[in-house]
């Protein structure tokens, strides 16, 4: 029996839909390696509330314009077959993790850091998810919610004290008669973080944090 502990496995993918009639499944990247998906070998999948199965990966290709990659399993050769592995997650072993560059993260190591403000060192919140469309993005649920409506109204001033520094006094008191306004209403609970240098300069996976420096609007509630 497979062992469900999450320290084995490693996400690299989830099934999102069939291709064609021959077996080919169409796969969302949760790696940025592609020999996760073009190389053939052993992988494993794992479907909702089951023990994961090792599968041998035969062949695959990205697939350009749809982030997505092309893969043909050993032994699923037909629509329905490919069909029945929809929303299947796409696994390696633990023991599989590949070595990457200075500056490159694995995913499941961003997963549950916290996200702190430079600024004033307040938890924002903690990463819970990562989308690789494009330009990688955090998702962050929220924890200090009041922090977030700070920084807000924080940054506004200091772009307004910048930017229009003659109408200074009056933007400012309604920037904080909208501050008190903003904490008093619901925040979201959760916000999407550029995964860029110049926003999050600082990634400490031994202390399990992330600081961030957001540009005015981008954490406006």
């Amino acid at each position: 029996m497979a062992d469900l502990n999450e320290d084995k496995w490693l996400l690299i993918g989830r099934i999102v839909g069939a291709h064609g009639l021959d077996g080919y499944v169409k796969v969302k990247p949760e790696s940025d390696f592609p020999e996760r998906f073009e190389v053939a070998g052993d992988r494993w999948l794992r479907k909702k509330g089951a023990e994961p199965v090792q599968i041998r990966l035969v062949s695959g290709r990205f697939l350009e314009g749809k982030s997505q990659y092309l893969v043909k399993f050993d032994g699923v050769n037909y629509r329905d077959q490919a069909e029945d592995l929809r929303s299947a997650e796409l696994l390696v072993e633990a023991s599989d993790r590949l070595a990457v560059d200075p500056g490159e993260f694995h995913v499941a190591d961003l997963i549950g850091l916290a996200v702190v403000l430079k600024s004033d060192q307040s938890t924002l919140g903690t990463i819970t998810n990562i989308f690789t469309t494009g330009h990688d993005l955090l998702e962050v649920t929220l924890e200090n919610q009041e922090a977030v409506a700070l920084e807000q109204n924080k940054s506004s001033e200091k772009q307004i004290e910048e930017e229009h520094d003659s109408m200074r006094a009056k933007a400012v008191q309604k920037l904080r008669r909208q501050k008190r306004k903003n904490q008093k209403k619901k925040a979201p609970k959760t916000l999407l973080i550029p995964f860029v240098e110049s926003i999050v300069p600082i990634v400490d996976i031994a202390a399990g944090r992330i600081e961030i420096t957001p540009p005015p609007g981008l954490i406006d509630l």
